[in-house]
């Protein structure tokens, strides 16, 4: 395998400069498990210094003691919803700009799993339920930033789509669908964008011929990734999810995360003493790690390259982030309401939940913490200052409740905060009582004698009405209010309540309580254990949620209405929120929170000119969808959340998103619903029919299809062209603007083989470009065909094939709104 810098990478050792045993040895294989969470050991004697890592998919997060706030971009959907490889390449130059002020070298981004299902609980945090868009909008964001000497980390390798049993259950793919559809984007990643790191997933894989941990995985590592696709970069476990030493060290793995300890670290050296584990596969491994030093500039003299400190918060970052949010944003209906008058609005009512707590970003490894965020209601007030702009709730959005105010909290003696005090093993105190900050949830200093802990707290519920308090905790517990137990658990929790990330879930033990006179205290304990998260630390989760007394829930429903009657057009924002939409658990239903669809529908029916707005991820129902007059996806925008949107209603930046999954009409129609493995199973028995593939191959019909999108332009499709032969074939496309302002179309592509030999399915994407077209204005567009979209898997020979015949290339604004179609003979000259 040769590298980018022109050494040549031994599998069996050759050329290596180490020796197999002793103090080098020892540091070598060191240098194969983290030093903490986020940094690697150095290798002094190879110029090395410690590698950073950070999670990265809207934003460089930074590690551990990095409290700096960092630019938070729109979710990656959000980003492919654009379909804008040049958009792409200069938000990969954003985040590349962050890795360098934030002194961080591999991005762990991006996600290139596919939306198999939309409950999928990070579906969020992907681009696509289709392979080659995701591919290719993966493949771009790669080449941007890693050309900024940034390293990125594909992930998940392989087949972790959903999140219930991630660490355990077994992904049976058969073997075309894992070729066609799952490693695509990957083998994109690796083979067109070089990319320079791949995690490898929490769960196990069934690739026909042999199951067994993405970590072990010797065919798809060893074999296919840095075999086939010649992958020369560096395998990183995904966090705490290697568990053998022999097997993971000789399948391919290179790093195992986090550190200190794990399964390698002394257990690998002793392998090697033994035989067990070569000295070669040290060797490769530690080249890998060393080149990836090179190409991230963590070699040699320290790079005296200066960063830009207010990159988050400058006019060129800010203005960026409202253009994608902007662009991303999906028109899904438009009864000439949209773009919205700024001329002829004398009064707006901006109702819903979502607007008044817009939804910016999914829980888990996608969250940043942002230097600012702009909400509708600010963003309004400023591209309309002469207008009225009433901003009511309407109805509640949650589940839960809010975290709670840190001014009400103080612990028994009245000192602000909670107070804990650790406890042996026999229940005796170790000390006195801390004092924790109210908004602090996670105690991590907690003595290493110590494996329980009590908490205590006292909540001042200070206006009269109906209070309801939650308190989250992990693990074996015992809680109670005012002395009354409200919840016990025996069960222990370690490592995993991480992993599956149910430290994090709102949920947790709830009392409502009635005040007549305020203020009322409320006092609030645990006894609880202290969760050993291995590399994580070891933690006390102690997070106090409160919702204070408002209108009651018509009395909202009814004040919305009023607004929107009142108002010249009302704009209704609705959504989810990070109960729903998060790493570690998947969702249960594709509802609204809540009365969000009531109070849609009485808003419609006070005033018809009302835009919905649709602040989620991942697809939710919509049932007031044909009844609404105009209805835009906002997705999860960002820190220029409010702008984006307000450029996008009133017209100054087009809303030319397209869907890049597909939206259903009733939750009885999507063709993949579980996320439940089956006796530790996920059987992916739909095969290559995935997305928008199943909904056509079962004739369903979904509210909106996949790359459904109406912008605000009027588009004639005049001509297509097919040109050349399978290794070099070119669509051409002749698009006419009709409409009366410059637009963009996004031109899409799809390929059916009626007369395949072979299975295939209905109709597929085999490609797209983006065109911006004055009013009254032609282009041809040209469309470059890449052979893989011809090819299909040949499972009996193990190799690609274009199986020969007729061939319909049809083009159009999505994959069912098909303007002009060619159909053309093709054979395999390859």
């Amino acid at each position: 395998m040769t590298t980018d810098t022109g050494r040549t990478l031994q599998a069996d050792g050759a050329g290596s400069d180490f020796p197999s045993t002793g103090t080098a040895e020892s540091s070598r294989i060191a240098l194969l498990t983290g030093a903490s969470s986020w940094t690697l050991h150095p290798l002094p004697e190879r110029g090395l210094r410690p590698l950073v890592l950070s999670d990265g998919p809207i934003g460089v997060r930074g590690v551990d003691e990095d409290t700096r706030p960092s630019a938070q971009l729109p979710t990656p959907t959000a980003l492919a919803a654009t379909w804008d490889l040049d958009l792409i390449t200069r938000l990969g130059a954003l985040i590349a700009g962050e890795a360098r002020r934030k002194a961080v070298d591999v991005v762990l981004s991006p996600v290139v799993n596919l939306q198999r299902t939309p409950y999928g609980g990070r579906h969020f945090e992907a681009f696509s339920e289709d392979p080659l868009l995701t591919g290719a909008i993966a493949a771009q964001f790669i080449r941007s930033v890693q050309s900024y000497g940034v390293a990125v980390c594909a992930k998940h390798f392989v087949g972790n789509e959903t999140e219930t049993e991630r660490t355990t259950y077994l992904a049976r793919i058969p073997e075309r669908a894992l070729r066609e559809v799952y490693l695509a984007p990957f083998e994109r990643a690796v083979r067109d964008a070089g990319v320079w790191t791949v995690m490898a997933a929490y769960n196990r894989v069934d690739d026909g011929r042999l199951a067994a941990p993405a970590t072990e995985h010797t065919r798809l590592i060893n074999e296919v990734l840095k075999g086939e696709w010649g992958f020369d970069g560096v395998v990183v476990s995904d966090w705490l999810a290697t568990n053998s030493t022999v097997e993971s060290a000789a399948a391919g793995l290179d790093l195992v995360m986090p550190g200190p300890g794990g399964p390698w670290a002394e257990a690998l050296e002793a392998a090697v003493s033994e035989g067990l584990v070569p000295a070669a596969v040290i060797d490769d491994k530690v080249e890998r790690i060393v080149q990836l030093g090179i190409r991230v500039g963590a070699v040699g003299p320290e790079s005296s390259a200066t960063v830009d400190e207010d990159l988050p918060t400058k006019d060129s970052t800010r203005a960026l982030l409202r253009e994608a949010v902007a662009r991303s944003i999906v028109v899904l209906r438009n009864d000439g309401l949209l773009p919205l008058s700024s001329r002829d609005l004398t009064s707006v009512a901006l109702i819903g939940p979502n607007a008044v707590d817009p939804f910016v970003q999914g829980g888990g490894s996608a969250f940043v913490t942002a230097p600012y965020v702009v909400t509708p209601e600010q963003a309004l007030r400023e591209a309309l200052p002469d207008a009225l702009i009433t901003t009511v709730r309407g109805t509640s959005g949650r589940a839960h409740a809010r975290p709670i105010d840190p001014r009400l909290v103080t612990t028994p003696d009245g000192t602000p905060g909670y107070s804990i005090t650790y406890l042996d093993e026999s229940g005796n105190p170790l000390g006195a009582p801390r004092v924790v900050p109210a908004g602090e949830g996670w105690n991590r200093e907690s003595p290493a004698d110590a494996t329980a802990a009590r908490v205590q707290a006292v909540v001042t519920l200070d206006s009269p009405g109906t209070h309801r308090i939650e308190v989250g905790v992990s693990g074996q517990h015992t809680v109670s209010y005012d002395g009354t137990v409200v919840s016990e658990s025996a069960d222990w929790a370690d490592h995993n309540v991480i992993l599956d990330s149910s430290a994090n879930h709102p949920g947790g033990p709830t009392g409502t309580f009635v005040v007549d006179e305020a203020p009322r205290l409320v006092t609030v304990e645990s006894e609880q254990q202290i969760v050993d998260a291995g590399a994580y630390g070891r933690f006390v989760r102690f997070v106090l949620r409160h919702d204070k007394p408002e209108l009651t829930p018509d009395d909202e429903l009814e004040q919305a209405v009023a607004a929107a009657a009142a108002a010249d057009v009302a704009i209704v924002v609705v959504g989810t929120n990070e109960e729903t939409e998060s790493e570690g658990w998947d969702r249960q239903d594709l509802d609204l929170p809540g009365r969000q669809n009531e109070l849609v529908e009485r808003v419609i029916q006070a005033n018809p000119r009302t835009v919905v707005v649709v602040n989620a991820g991942a697809p939710v129902i919509l049932p007031w969808l044909e009844r609404a007059q105009a209805v835009v996806w906002w997705w999860l925008p960002g820190q220029e959340a409010g702008n984006g949107l307000a450029d996008a209603l009133l017209g100054v930046t087009e809303p030319s998103g397209r869907l890049p999954w597909t939206l259903p009409g009733a939750e009885a129609d999507v063709p993949v619903s579980s996320t439940t493995p089956v006796d530790g199973v996920v059987d992916y028995a739909e095969g290559i029919h995935v997305g928008h593939r199943s909904w056509e191959r079962l004739g369903r019909t979904p509210a909106r299809e996949f790359g459904f999108g109406l912008g605000y332009g009027e588009w004639y499709y005049d001509r297509l062209e097919i040109i050349g032969t399978p290794d070099n074939l070119v669509a051409q496309v002749a698009v006419r603007n009709t409409g009366p302002r410059e637009a963009r179309e996004t031109v899409q592509l799809y390929l059916e083989a009626p007369d395949s030999p072979v299975e295939r399915p209905v109709r597929w994407l085999a490609g797209f470009a983006v065109a911006d077209i004055p009013a009254a204005s032609s282009r041809t567009v040209r469309i470059p065909i890449e052979r893989r979209a011809l090819e299909v898997w040949n499972v009996e020979q193990h190799r690609w094939e274009i199986p020969g015949g007729r061939y319909v290339f049809r083009a159009g604004r999505s994959s069912r709104d098909l303007r002009l179609s060619e159909s053309v003979p093709l054979t395999d000259a390859g």
